[in-house]
C-alpha cells in the first residue's frame, strides 16, 4: 500500500521551485554580466538596510546588503525593472556608488525579513545610542541597586513585545551603569536566559528571562554594535556608545556561539570608573613617595604587571594625570582608549589595518614626545623600542603580563632585551591586584581561627622594620562582610588596589646579569623595604579595608 505524504511532496516541490529560482538568477547574472549573490549565505549588514525603507525595497525588488563608506552593494531581481531603476537613481543622488548583484526573490526575502529587527532601533544607529532622553534619565534615577534592576525588568517583561524589547535593553544598560558594573553577561541556557553583572570583579545574578525575548534583544544588540544579524555560529566583536548628559560611555560587545544560542558579553567602559586619582588607588605611603619621585624624572620606564582586570590601565592613567602639564607632550598607544584625557595625544591600535602597538610606538617617537604610554608590551620589537625610548630621554609607561614585580625582569630578558641595558632603562616594576572594599556601613569585626591567625602573623613578621611596621598594632582585628542595601547586599562596595614594587638599584643590577629567576630578584629586592602583594594585602585586611577571604581570592598568601 502506497501512503501519500502531502507535506513531504509540498516540501519537495518548494525545494525544486527554489532551485529553479536560483538557477534563473544565475542565468540572468550571466546575461547582464553582473555578479550572482545568494543572501541566504551572504551576510546582510543591518546598516545597509537603512539606506531605503522596507516598503520601497519590496516595491523596487531590491535589497541593500553591504555598505562601506559610500560604496553600497545591492541585490536586485531585474536590473531593467522601472521601479528598480528609480530606487537606484535615488541612492546615487544621495552620493552612493551602487554596485548591482543579481539575486532571486527568495534571497531578497531573506534580507527583507531583517527589517523587523530595525523596528526596535527607534532613532538610533550603529555605533551611537543616545539614551540621554527623559525616560532613561528617569531609569537611572530609580535604579540604585541590583534588586531595582531585577524589579524593573520583571515589570517590563509583562508588557507587549513591540514595546518591551527596547525598554528591557535600556534597563539592562542603565542598571549596569547605575550599579558601577564593568561587564554585562547574557548567557542562554536550554530553556531560559541568564543575565549577570560583574560588580567589583565578581559576577552577580540579576534575572532570568525567556528565549523568545532574548532573540529580539540579541538582534537589537547586534544592530547597535554593527554586527551581522544573519550570521550564526561564529564569534563577532563590535561596539557602540551611550551618551548620558555630557559623558560618553563606550560599550564593547563580544558575541560567542554557544550550545543553545549566542552568548553576549558587553564591557562597560565608563570614564568615571577609570578616572581615579593616584592618591585614591590604595598605594601605601612609602610606595607613593617613591612613585612620585620616579614620575618627576625626565626619562626611564615604569611597568605595571598583573592579570587582566587588575586595574593596570587605571594606574597608568593616574600616572599621566599626575604629571600632565602644558609644557610637556604626552602620547599614548592604547587598545581601546578607555578614557579621554584633554591635552594628551591618544591613538588606538587597529590590528585589522596593521596598526599595532609596535607601529604606533614607532610613529609616536617621530612626534617629539616627552612621555609615552604603550598599552601593552607583548613582543620583542615593542620591548626593545620601549627600552630604547627610555634610554634616549623619554619617560615610558607600559604594562606587561607577569604574576609579580620580580617576574618583570626575566620576562623582558625572554623577550630579547639585553640585560646590560635593561637595568639602565627600567626604573621600577610594579605588580597589582584589585580587591573588593568592605562596605563601611555594614562590616563587622570578627574573630579569626588559629590557621588564619598564623597566616596573618607570619606575613606581618616579614614586613621590614620602619614607619609602616610601627603603625601596625600588635592587637590587630579583622572584619567580615555582612550585606546591606548600600552595597547590594554583598558586604562590599568599590575596589582598592594591592601593590608591590621593585626599584632597579645596584643590587638588582648585579643579579640581572646572572640570568636570574624571580626568586633571585625578590631576594635582592628585600633590602628595599617595599611591601610585597601579601604584605600590602594583609595591612589592608587588619586596617578593615577588605576581608581575609577576599584577599585570598586574588593573592596567594602562601607565596611568602
Amino acid at each position: 500500500m502506497v501512503v501519500f505524504n502531502e507535506d513531504r511532496q509540498n516540501k519537495q516541490l518548494k525545494e525544486l521551485k527554489d532551485l529553479d529560482e536560483e538557477n534563473l538568477a544565475q542565468r540572468l547574472s550571466l546575461k547582464y554580466t553582473l555578479p550572482y549573490t545568494d543572501l541566504s549565505v551572504t551576510p546582510v549588514n543591518a546598516e545597509s538596510l537603512r539606506m531605503i525603507d522596507e516598503a520601497t525595497a519590496r516595491a523596487g525588488l531590491i535589497a541593500p546588503f553591504s555598505v562601506n563608506g559610500h560604496k553600497l552593494e545591492v541585490a536586485v531581481v531585474a536590473p531593467q525593472n522601472t521601479k528598480t531603476i528609480e530606487v537606484i537613481g535615488e541612492l546615487k543622488q544621495k552620493g552612493y556608488e551602487v554596485n548591482l548583484h543579481i539575486a532571486s526573490i527568495n534571497s531578497l526575502e531573506v534580507a527583507w525579513a531583517q527589517y523587523k529587527d530595525l523596528s526596535f532601533s527607534f532613532e538610533t544607529k550603529a555605533g551611537a545610542l543616545d539614551i540621554s532622553n527623559e525616560e532613561i534619565s528617569e531609569i537611572l534615577k530609580n535604579v540604585k541597586s541590583v534588586p531595582d534592576v531585577k524589579k524593573l525588568i520583571e515589570e517590563t517583561l509583562a508588557l507587549k513585545k513591540s514595546h518591551r524589547i527596547t525598554k528591557i535593553f535600556e534597563i539592562i544598560l542603565s542598571g549596569a551603569i547605575a550599579t558601577g558594573s564593568s561587564d554585562i553577561h547574557i548567557e542562554p541556557e536550554e530553556s531560559y536566559v541568564r543575565l549577570r553583572y560583574r560588580l567589583d570583579g565578581v559576577l552577580v545574578d540579576i534575572v532570568q528571562f525567556d528565549i523568545a525575548t532574548y532573540s529580539l534583544i540579541l538582534s537589537r544588540i547586534k544592530l547597535l554594535s554593527g554586527l551581522k544579524l544573519n550570521v550564526r555560529g561564529s564569534a563577532q566583536d563590535g561596539r557602540f556608545s551611550i551618551k548620558i548628559e555630557d559623558a560618553d560611555i563606550e560599550i564593547r560587545t563580544s558575541v560567542l556561539p554557544g550550545a543553545y544560542n549566542d552568548s553576549v558579553v558587553m564591557r562597560v567602559l565608563n570614564p568615571k570608573s577609570i578616572s581615579v586619582p593616584l592618591e585614591e588607588l590604595g598605594i601605601s605611603d612609602s610606595l607613593f613617595a617613591i612613585i612620585q619621585k620616579q614620575l618627576n624624572k625626565p626619562n626611564g620606564m615604569i611597568l605595571t604587571t598583573g592579570p587582566t582586570g587588575s586595574g593596570k590601565t587605571t594606574t597608568l592613567y593616574a600616572f599621566l594625570k599626575k604629571i600632565h602639564t602644558s609644557d610637556i607632550k604626552i602620547i599614548t598607544i592604547e587598545n581601546p582608549i578607555e578614557y579621554h584625557l584633554p591635552g594628551i595625544v591618544q591613538t588606538q591600535t587597529d590590528t585589522q589595518k596593521g596598526y599595532t602597538f609596535l607601529s604606533g610606538l614607532r610613529a609616536a617617537l617621530r612626534q617629539d614626545p616627552d612621555v609615552i604610554m604603550v598599552g601593552e608590551i607583548r613582543d620583542n620589537e615593542t620591548a626593545e623600542i620601549a627600552v630604547n625610548a627610555s634610554l634616549t630621554g623619554h619617560l615610558v609607561f607600559s604594562t606587561l603580563h607577569t604574576n609579580n614585580a620580580a617576574g618583570t625582569y626575566p620576562r623582558l630578558i625572554d623577550l630579547g632585551v639585553n640585560p646590560k641595558i635593561l637595568t639602565s632603562a627600567l626604573s621600577m616594576a610594579m605588580a597589582q591586584r584589585l580587591v573588593r572594599k568592605l562596605c563601611q556601613n555594614c562590616r563587622k569585626e570578627t574573630k579569626v581561627n588559629d590557621t588564619d591567625k598564623k597566616t596573618i602573623d607570619k606575613i606581618i613578621a616579614t614586613i621590614p622594620e620602619g614607619p609602616d611596621k610601627q603603625k601596625i598594632s600588635s592587637s590587630w582585628s579583622v572584619y567580615e562582610p555582612i550585606g546591606c542595601p548600600q552595597c547590594n547586599m554583598t558586604g562590599y562596595k568599590g575596589r582598592i588596589g594591592v601593590y608591590e614594587a621593585i626599584l632597579t638599584d645596584e643590587e638588582i643590577e648585579k643579579v640581572i646579569i646572572t640570568n636570574p629567576s624571580e626568586r633571585d630578584i625578590r631576594k635582592a629586592a628585600d633590602r628595599q623595604g617595599l611591601y610585597t602583594l601579601q604584605q600590602d594585602g594583609i595591612v589592608k585586611v587588619i586596617n578593615g579595608q577588605t576581608s581575609l577571604d577576599e584577599l585570598e581570592r586574588v593573592v596567594d598568601l602562601d607565596a611568602v
